[in-house]
């Protein structure tokens, strides 16, 4: 009987995955432990490897098609051999049987076909919903998992289409728009969360500098004090600062949460994302539990979750589940940016470039550094005056460094 290549399960959070890209035809012999195909999650793209020796007897997956993990997506054995049934591994909310991304679908959802194979996931009272109020669903973005459309999304859509029609009333249709179109792989999904993130929040960024001279010399003492060489990140200026924003979300437990589908949710963990630039785009590890974390600890931690981040070994679990993400461009000499936030976050802080300047102080020109800081957040949920304690209450700690350490 015939082998399975099955659409691998790349961590605990993944449910399905696209095929990107087929190495191998129909016919072909190929190695165990050569890859035969590219796919990709939410999250991450991978490669899959034959699981034996023998000839691809068939492909029943296509590029583009979206298969759930587990599910085979083609068949290896010697020339003739016989197919077996499919995988039993399937949730019984899933399809016996993946020939193309048609058979992709649960119990709660239903799925409409683009153009070029794009799948469209939508809740029935959705589709209903969509169809009593003529809207086309082709131009609402989902912000269910797996993109899908909600009731809310329906609602969302409706609203900011009843605003914007005295404005457009007398102009031609436009055609729909689909976001990520041209794009493939991580790409596509990066532009995809993009848009539904600037799509479904109200985002405001606040600006300041923060005076940390103290804090770097906080650090050239600690170091002279400690006999053991410290190369864990213990007292890089992202740790220091990573600490900070635990302290500070803690401090303001508005800011340490969710809100998604119409639901606000406080969160008393406090889980830390890093936006890490891979050469495919942009990923964000997670940081579980920072606040259980002493400086060393968490130096550790960062570093261990972003180096596997860029060498695609971390595991898929640490991919989501943050409540608030550091974003940090002073690498490349950036002072103030505006992050985008990492929904369902409602807060995200971008880091600059330190900046040296002169200020007066007791007569005498002296030298400050200064640490740009860029704080991201839903209108909808924190206002001005609250979002800017926040970031006072992180300055605060920088510019008070022993209290890092309590």
């Amino acid at each position: 009987m015939a082998t399975e290549i099955l659409m691998p399960k790349l961590g605990l959070t993944m449910t399905e995955g696209t095929v990107e890209h087929w190495f191998v035809n129909e016919g072909d012999e190929v190695h165990a432990g050569d890859a035969v195909a590219e796919i990709s999650s939410e999250k991450l793209t991978g490669e899959v490897v034959a699981p034996e020796s023998g000839t691809i007897i068939k492909i029943v997956a296509q590029a583009g098609d979206v298969v759930p993990s587990k599910a085979p997506i083609a068949y290896i054995g010697k020339p003739g051999e016989q197919i077996g049934s499919p995988s039993p591994s399937l949730s019984v909310k899933e399809p016996k049987k993946v020939e193309t991304a048609k058979a992709v679908s649960t119990a709660k959802t239903e799925m409409i076909e683009k153009e070029a194979g794009e799948l469209i996931f939508i809740t029935p009272v959705a589709r209903k919903m969509a169809n009593e109020l003529g809207i086309d669903i082709h131009n609402v973005i989902g912000t269910g998992g797996n993109g899908r459309i909600t009731r809310l999304d329906i609602l969302r859509y409706q609203a900011s289409m009843e605003q914007a029609a005295p404005s457009i009333e007398n102009a031609p249709s436009t055609q729909s728009v689909s976001y990520g179109a041209g794009l493939s792989g991580m790409r596509k999904t990066i532009a995809q969360r993009m848009m539904r993130s600037v799509q479904t929040t109200a985002q405001v960024t606040n600006h300041r500098k923060v005076d940390i001279t103290e804090l770097m010399k906080f650090r050239e003492e600690i170091k002279t004090k400690v006999k053991e060489p410290l190369t864990n990140g213990e007292l890089s200026i992202n740790t220091l600062l990573t600490k900070a924003v635990v302290l500070a979300l803690k401090d303001t437990p508005d800011m340490n949460a969710w809100y998604h589908n119409g639901e606000y949710i406080r969160v008393d963990e406090v889980h830390i994302g890093m936006a890490t630039a891979i050469e495919e785009g942009l990923v964000v590890p997670v940081i579980k539990n920072a606040h259980l974390m002493s400086l060393s600890q968490l130096g550790a931690a960062i570093q261990k979750v972003t180096t596997e981040a860029r060498q695609g070994s971390l595991d898929g679990s640490l991919y989501s589940g943050s409540t608030f993400t550091v974003t940090n461009l002073g690498g490349y000499e950036i002072e103030y940016f505006t992050p985008i936030l990492n929904t369902p976050e409602v807060g995200i802080l971008g880091v600059g470039a330190i900046q040296k300047e002169l200020a007066l102080e007791d007569g005498q020109v002296v030298e400050k550094l200064k640490l740009p800081l860029s704080l991201t957040y839903d209108h909808q949920i924190i206002d001005g005056a609250p979002a800017s304690e926040f970031l006072s209450k992180i300055a605060d700690y920088l510019q008070d460094p022993y209290r890092l350490l309590l």
